[in-house]
């Protein structure tokens, strides 16, 4: 059976490598030149599995007109004249209740930890390089209140099995000795064993090679515009490189797989949250060895190897990709605070993404109706920790669709 991906990210490059190794003759479509160059290329680099609470909750609720009203807030939402941003915004706003928000956190939770199970078995069966590091996740909370709400959380994750622990500031600085010299106060932090760290890019190129290994054909600068139905099936889609034949499709285009979907009369509620990020090189030996996550200021910093990501913000502005200044700044003060003298912050690279979200944060996997098309879209801000257990669920839809 035949099965044609759409979009080569980190959700399509492991949907396709999971197919041929279930089995599926694979090709892999995107319209890039190369794989992992869009939303993947320089994100935040954490896999995150014990942090996946939705974005849509009562604290963000509660906090929304203070951020939407802050010029410098590190959420920022732009109304436009784009009714799926409206219908968007209004579902995220219903899935912020709490009911909603504990049932989107325990399904992450567990897609979470079927996606390290995954992980960890590619990683025992192929020989990549792509950055991974199991070095554990420091998350730091500014004030009380905040560490109070986050003690709560970790109550509530210890009933999915999620293994963390409350510092005080002086356990968080001695845990990460680094966070020695920031400039900042703090009221504790959450420790987490068990979190790792990798290069998203890398990762997808090593996908792609294992696609290839396996048997499954690429076909980069090749956009897709719409599909050919054939009774309650779709026979091929169109491409400026021609008819593509196959038995199944997958969405997995990310932020542009709702554009996608509507061509299969599917209305995909996934729209962009836009994130930034910085890439820096350290100074000397001194480094962290850590993933840090600050909550105060919205940002996340990642070591991988001699560099530094840093990643912050969420906007709900549209699929623009300019990178402001004021972003840029605001990231490398971040890191002064935290990591004062430690980063060569002259020549930053600097980088914007467009998240695919979904309203309450879960993604959306599966097929559509009656029909041969696929989706899995929609995992924001997780890709890179949800995308193997994302991969292995979609699979198993498939292998259930051609039995």
């Amino acid at each position: 059976m035949k099965v044609c991906v759409v979009g080569a990210g980190l959700i399509g490059c492991a949907s396709a490598y999971q197919l041929a190794k279930a089995g599926f003759e694979v090709q892999l479509v995107d319209a890039a030149p190369e794989p992992g160059t869009g939303t993947s290329f320089a994100n935040g680099a954490q896999l995150s599995y014990s942090y996946v609470e939705p974005f849509a909750s009562p604290g963000t609720l509660q906090s929304l007109p203070k951020m939407l009203l802050s010029s410098d807030s590190p959420v920022k939402f732009r109304l436009r004249a784009d009714w799926r941003q409206w219908r968007w915004g209004l579902q995220f706003l219903r899935a912020c209740r709490r009911e909603t928000a504990l049932h989107g956190t325990a399904a992450l939770l567990d897609l979470a930890q079927r996606s390290r199970r995954v992980l960890e078995g590619w990683m025992g069966e192929e020989r990549w390089s792509f950055g991974f590091a199991q070095n554990g996740k420091l998350v730091l909370c500014p004030d009380e209140d905040t560490l109070r709400r986050q003690r709560a959380q970790v109550e509530l994750q210890a009933q999915f099995g999620c293994r963390q622990e409350v510092l005080s500031p002086t356990e968080c600085r001695n845990r990460e000795p680094a966070l020695a010299a920031a400039r900042e106060e703090i009221a504790g932090g959450i420790w987490t064993e068990d979190e790792c760290v990798a290069d998203p890019y890398l990762l997808c190129r090593e996908l792609v090679a294992g696609l290839r290994r396996l048997g499954g054909t690429v076909a980069f600068d090749t956009s897709i515009s719409g599909f050919v139905r054939d009774g309650l099936r779709y026979a091929s889609a169109q491409s400026n490189r021609g008819e593509l034949t196959a038995d199944a499709f997958v969405l997995a285009a990310g932020p542009h797989a709702a554009a996608l979907a509507s061509g299969v009369g599917l209305h995909l509620p996934v729209y962009p949250i836009k994130g930034y990020s910085i890439t820096v090189p350290f100074k000397g030996s001194a480094r962290p060895t850590a993933s840090v996550t600050h909550l105060g200021r919205k940002t996340v910093f990642a070591p991988l190897g001699d560099r530094l990501r840093v990643a912050a913000m969420a906007e709900i502005t549209g699929y623009g990709l300019e990178v402001p200044a004021s972003r840029v700044r605001a990231m490398l003060d971040s890191v002064e605070a935290v990591y004062p003298g430690l980063c060569e912050l002259e020549a930053p690279q600097t980088w914007a993404g467009l998240r695919p979200a979904t309203p309450d944060s879960v993604p959306i996997i599966g097929r559509v109706r009656d029909s041969n098309v696929f989706v899995n879209a929609g995992q924001g801000a997780l890709g890179l920790t949800l995308a193997a257990g994302s991969a292995e669920r979609l699979a198993g839809e498939l292998q259930r669709y051609a039995a």
